[in-house]
């Protein structure tokens, strides 16, 4: 029986990715006292994150804000822009591309299913060369929207989006471009104007370092012209009397205040630290993990690494041992939460998570848990990785501006 007033001393080692761990900013913002949600320091709170969350996803067109998961937005995404019975594309990166496909087909959409055989599609990235040649193949245009993943958080493979969008304007199709971007934004490049991207899906609690409860929809003209016509029941999801209120910073619901507090706050860190910065932050890790896990001897579960993830990393345990069962040596004997494998990948990976608060020496603690826990599992390692990965950070230092008072 789990006991409910486990508190081991020192911190707990939030590794998983997503949700990751919430800044002391952040929480203390939270703490504010809540607000009328019709007052007016109200809405002076919705213009400014509303604003602001457009900076993140890079689009100057409306972005929605529920209070809801990443999974509310999803549906909001397919809601508002199809009807029923409508064909949709969609391509097989991991566990949850799998799972808006088969939320597709509750809604009663009729969702294709790209993807490379077995397991290595859950190894790369979108193929989109695959969506070009369906597309052109579709040339009564029954196909209504592509549907990716940007970041596949149960593989670590991020897609190239704008070659999705240079394979759907190569063949010609109208279908809408619907992405997920739930664990890549604001830790990986993302772009949705220059992109041409018509609906991104996104959370508050990857990148955006918050608690799970908000979740994000960035739409275009093209997508809210489709909306006008779109059959599927929707409203709660409804953009449109949402996008309208949002206009003085309101909601036609109550919203989840202090959540939008903790949003305002973490705006203000990625914007204040510079979105380029916290890529190449975020990227610099990523490539310090990716080479303990070499020195280890173990294989990265992405195998492409034109599409490694900045988020996380996958790490594939060698043949017959069962990789949770190692994550849960880690958790028991040094208070660290590695990400399960999902899916196709259950029991044979577990996920490092690097994202949203993170540094040089979260990073270190956490790979140092994973070495010693492997070791414990009795796992033969080739090498260091824990020295391999402060070999990489201290040969590309990052360098921040000093600012030397005189």
């Amino acid at each position: 029986m789990l006991k409910l007033d486990f508190h081991p001393a020192g911190r707990h080692f939030l590794q998983i990715p997503g949700p990751s761990p919430v800044p002391d900013r952040i929480l203390r913002a939270m703490s504010y006292p809540t607000i009328d949600h019709r007052g007016p320091e109200f809405g002076a709170l919705g213009l400014k994150v509303l604003d602001g969350i457009k900076k993140i996803f890079k689009t100057t067109q409306p972005v929605v804000i529920y209070p809801a998961s990443g999974t509310g937005a999803w549906e909001a995404a397919l809601s508002n822009t199809l009807s029923p019975g409508d064909t949709v594309l969609m391509y097989e990166t991991g566990h949850f591309a799998t799972l808006w496909k088969k939320m597709a087909e509750n809604l009663g959409l009729k969702p294709e299913f790209l993807s490379l055989p077995g397991i290595e599609g859950w190894r790369r990235g979108v193929q989109p060369e695959m969506i070009e040649k369906r597309l052109r193949d579709d040339a009564q245009h029954a196909i209504k929207a592509v549907c990716v993943v940007h970041n596949e958080t149960s593989t670590g493979v991020t897609s190239d989006i704008a070659a999705v969008r240079r394979a759907i304007d190569a063949a010609g199709h109208p279908a809408l471009l619907l992405v997920d971007t739930i664990s890549g934004l604001a830790s990986a490049d993302y772009r949705h104007d220059e992109w041409g991207v018509d609906v991104t899906v996104s959370g508050s609690q990857k990148g955006l370092m918050l608690p799970p409860g908000i979740s994000f929809n960035a739409v275009s003209q093209k997508a809210i012209e489709a909306s006008r016509h779109a059959k599927l029941p929707r409203a709660f999801w409804d953009w449109k009397e949402i996008i309208e209120m949002n206009k003085q910073g309101y909601w036609p619901y109550t919203p989840n205040t202090n959540l939008l507090y903790g949003l305002a706050e973490a705006l203000d860190m990625i914007l204040g630290e510079g979105l380029d910065n916290v890529f190449a932050r975020h990227n610099r890790l990523a490539a310090a993990c990716r080479s303990a896990v070499t020195a280890w001897g173990l294989e990265i579960q992405c195998a492409d690494p034109e599409v490694y993830s900045p988020v996380l990393t996958g790490v594939m345990t060698p043949e017959g041992v069962d990789a949770d069962s190692v994550r849960k040596l880690i958790y028991e004997h040094f208070d660290m939460s590695l990400g399960t494998g999902l899916g196709k990948a259950k029991g044979r990976m577990f996920r490092i998570g690097h994202l949203g608060d993170c540094n040089d020496l979260t990073l270190m603690a956490a790979l140092t848990g994973c070495e010693m826990g492997l070791k414990l599992a009795g796992i033969p390692l080739q090498e260091s990785g824990v020295a391999a990965a402060m070999d990489y950070l201290t040969e590309h230092v990052a360098k921040p501006e000093l600012k030397v008072a005189a």
